[in-house]
């Protein structure tokens, strides 16, 4: 990058923000991204010898909703990103400026950071119609060709944008299709879900400024620091799922009672995201908290899971995984055979210290 800009750090000095603050809110994205006590120095370095990385952010066919989560962000707030660390050059949603004098904009950062700004496209393209989702007089295949040609790399924010969402469900009237799929030649990341967790989203942006390079990546391209472990695994109710106690009906005594939601249609068995363990609003709850059951958005395919509210006809794991039912009636069948076997255990033991003469131990578990 131009030597000539000033550094991240440069510029929150010269904003009034005191070297207190600065280090705070490198600690706060070090812990964010996972990071040890001692990676909070490779944050700080970065950040005080880098400039603002500039951003093109494209709105294509979707609802907006990853833009909605993003500037909720709460660690560290979407403030300090977009004034602090990028400069978000170009959003149809954010900018101040609209018509010609946007498209001027994208225009000029492509030109002057030929081969450093980052690329972030929300929304998945359509290939059917050129007139799907055209702007500036220009169809959405084109925009995002040129704008990818410059780019050092792109994030695919959410399910539109990563694997079609709803607009790719059958029967696909626009022909729509992830990025991946059509765009070849670029490092490109995949941040899953309808819409991703906002401060996922931050993190993986404050990963890329701190390292230059994207995280490691999954099969489907996500970032595995956030993708790496199913919404099952670090579920509160999994402990229910495992004894078999399960939610029936949205308004039955065990919905009450906080059960397992599976056999109402929950998704975690199948899906890798960080909702369990980062969560939404401020890290105060996820949809299962809620008492609902996961959909399955940070998947490809979901809108095709239909219906929603169907539970999955197995389950893709290990051991005690199989179906509600199996797992119902083995966990009832184990019970039930551990407390025989234990009795008979018992009551033979009992009866050698009978026939020995010796005084019984206060324990007999």
């Amino acid at each position: 990058m131009d030597n000539k800009r000033p550094s991240i750090y440069e510029e929150c000095l010269e904003r009034g923000i005191s070297r207190r603050d600065f280090l705070k809110f490198c600690t706060t994205v070090a812990a964010l991204i996972g990071l040890e006590s001692s990676g909070v120095a490779q944050v700080v370095k970065a950040l005080e010898t880098k400039p603002r990385l500039p951003v093109i952010w494209l709105h294509l066919q979707e609802c907006t909703c990853c833009s909605e989560s993003f500037i909720r962000s709460y660690h560290p707030t979407v403030g300090n990103l977009l004034f602090d660390n990028i400069s978000l050059d170009y959003t149809e949603t954010l900018m101040a400026a609209s018509g010609f004098q946007a498209e001027a904009c994208k225009e000029e950062t492509m030109k002057k950071y030929w081969g450093e700004y980052l690329l972030m496209i929300e929304g998945s393209i359509p290939t059917r119609d050129e007139a799907y989702c055209c702007v500036g007089g220009k169809s959405a295949m084109q925009i995002v060709e040129e704008c990818a040609e410059g780019a050092k790399a792109i994030i695919a924010w959410g399910n539109c944008a990563s694997a079609g969402c709803v607009q790719a469900a059958n029967p696909n009237p626009t022909g729509a299709k992830a990025i991946h799929k059509l765009i070849k030649g670029k490092p490109l990341m995949n941040v899953q879900g309808c819409p991703p967790i906002a401060d996922v989203m931050t993190g993986v942006i404050v990963y890329m400024l701190t390292y230059d390079r994207m995280p490691q990546l999954d099969a489907l391209g996500r970032p595995k620091m956030f993708y790496n472990r199913r919404v099952h695994d670090t579920c509160y109710r999994r402990a229910n799922f495992d004894a078999g106690l399960f939610v029936e009906s949205f308004d039955d005594e065990n919905a009450k009672r906080g059960y397992c939601l599976y056999k109402v249609g929950c998704k975690g068995p199948n899906t890798y995201n960080s909702c369990g363990i980062i969560k939404w609003n401020e890290s105060t709850s996820y949809p299962i908290q809620s008492g609902h059951p996961c959909l399955g958005c940070s998947e490809a395919g979901f809108w095709d899971m239909s219906p929603f509210y169907k539970r999955l006809p197995d389950v893709h794991g290990f051991g005690i995984e199989a179906t509600a039912d199996q797992i119902g009636l083995a966990v009832g069948a184990a019970t039930v055979a551990g407390i025989a076997v234990h009795a008979v255990a018992t009551n033979i033991r009992k009866k050698e210290l009978i026939d020995n003469d010796e005084p019984e131990s206060k324990s007999t578990i």
